[in-house]
């Protein structure tokens, strides 16, 4: 039974999923802006650390004013209404909630509140590729083990997809590759927040009066954000990531089929089974036509000879010779799609997408020269920018995961474009964070 049909059935019986939001970001904002409209959704409660941003995202999703006047998570669960709070492990302090979404961006809040709702017996949806990118792997593991359902956010492009790729080998297709568009060339990895709206296109106070922040737009423009996002994809499909990194070749919609197959092949990529970028941007700066600057895609193949035939016949774009085909999504909904993600893992039980195993990681890069003292700021700031690699070899050279570059200092210098270590940071081994991502590395050696 379709999922709609469903939460209509839970609407009428007064029963709706009971969900719990923590960030009221932009994606959080979203995501109510369609809640509301959604029948058998019961946001129960929001929670965000900056006591302005909750009223502010209900506001601009024109929450009904009566519904968010809820004194506590009882009282919501129990009227219907919506409960305010500063504080989002007030949300796992009592049972009531079905689903939290984790949207707070910050690698030690998202997981934090991704244990405690586990060990609530509450399922995550996860929007924090932060957190998910340092340790996702483990998270899922731990939410299987509690037998709750921790899950990407449909809207977000990795959960595209990772259906994308379902849908693939569903059909018995073997996927070549798997990406999302991005507006990138080289030299952008040195954006920072001062800097980013000019990659955009925008001036700051348009930017501001869409409300978007400049941490998070940098790091779509260094390269961080995206590899976050296909680090999720690889981790919960297995397809691998480039050895050498994320290279995002220019290419158009109708190129994909042609560029996006192994080098051996006459392709892009290192071989079979890969993610990748795509950028909207050719190396002098035009836009690329036909470009998926905020799309995903797979790129695909059968051993089937009649098949490959009908690839063609069909419509499908494909190589010169017809053995590859394409299919992309050209657009993502973010935060307003959230709710696919949060009736499937209620109703079903089923992730739209989950990390499976540690396949990828996202290392710590510094942008500039960075001296011994340095306090670094994560995704998006001016310290660091976030490269996509293998995780063996990662772990092997004792890369620093990027989740662990926030408010981290430096114990020694390091020099621009230079791959952090873990011998280059002061680390508080007692730190959960980090005790997790120990762990997580672990796996690797057993």
């Amino acid at each position: 039974m379709s999922l709609s049909v469903l939460l209509a059935e839970r609407a009428a019986t007064g029963q709706p999923i009971r969900v719990g939001l923590i960030g009221a970001g932009k994606f959080g904002t979203m995501f109510l802006a369609q809640a509301r409209y959604t029948p058998g959704l019961h946001v129960a409660a929001v929670a965000d650390i900056d006591p302005e941003r909750a009223p502010t995202a209900l506001a601009l999703a024109q929450w009904p004013p009566a519904k968010a006047v809820a004194r506590s998570l009882t009282d919501a669960l129990a009227g219907g209404g919506t409960w305010v709070t500063t504080d989002p492990l007030a949300l796992f302090e009592h049972h009531g909630l079905d689903v939290v979404v984790e949207a707070t961006g910050h690698p030690a809040h998202g997981i934090r509140h991704a244990l405690a709702a586990i060990d609530r017996g509450v399922h995550v949806v996860m929007v924090n590729l932060a957190a998910d990118s340092l340790v996702g792997p483990l998270l899922a593991d731990r939410a299987r083990a509690k037998d709750v359902v921790y899950s990407l956010a449909y809207g977000d492009q990795p959960a595209l997809l990772c259906e994308l790729v379902d849908w693939a080998r569903t059909c018995g297709f073997e996927v070549a590759a798997a990406g999302r568009g991005a507006r990138w060339r080289p030299g952008c990895q040195n954006a920072t927040p001062e800097t980013v709206w000019r990659h955009w296109g925008l001036t700051p106070e348009r930017a501001r009066a869409a409300g978007m922040n400049a941490k998070v737009f940098t790091a779509f423009v260094d390269g961080t954000r995206p590899a976050m996002e296909l680090a999720a994809v690889a981790n919960a499909t297995g397809l691998k990531p480039p050895v050498a990194g994320l290279t995002a070749p220019p290419c158009g919609a109708h190129d994909l089929a042609r560029i996006f197959k192994p080098g051996w092949d006459g392709g892009r990529l290192d071989d079979m089974g890969q993610v990748e970028l795509a950028s909207s941007l050719e190396l002098d700066g035009r836009a690329v036509v036909g470009d998926l600057r905020w799309g995903s895609f797979i790129t695909f193949r059968t051993p089937s000879h009649y098949s490959s035939l009908c690839f063609g016949e069909y419509g499908l774009p494909t190589d010169e010779e017809g053995g590859y085909a394409a299919r992309w999504r050209p657009h993502h909904l973010v935060g307003m799609e959230a709710g696919v993600s949060v009736a499937r893992v209620a109703l079903h039980r089923v992730p739209t997408g989950s990390p499976q195993d540690f396949v990828a990681d996202v290392v710590a890069v510094a942008k500039t020269d960075l001296a011994a003292g340095t306090e670094l700021d994560g995704a998006g700031g001016h310290t660091v920018w976030g490269k996509l690699l293998p995780a063996e070899d990662a772990v092997r050279q004792g890369f620093l995961p990027l989740g662990l570059a926030y408010g981290t200092t430096l114990a020694r210098p390091v020099g621009a474009g230079q791959v952090l270590t873990w011998a280059d940071i002061r680390m508080d081994e007692d730190d959960p964070s980090v005790a997790l991502r120990r762990e997580l590395e672990g796996w690797l050696r057993r």
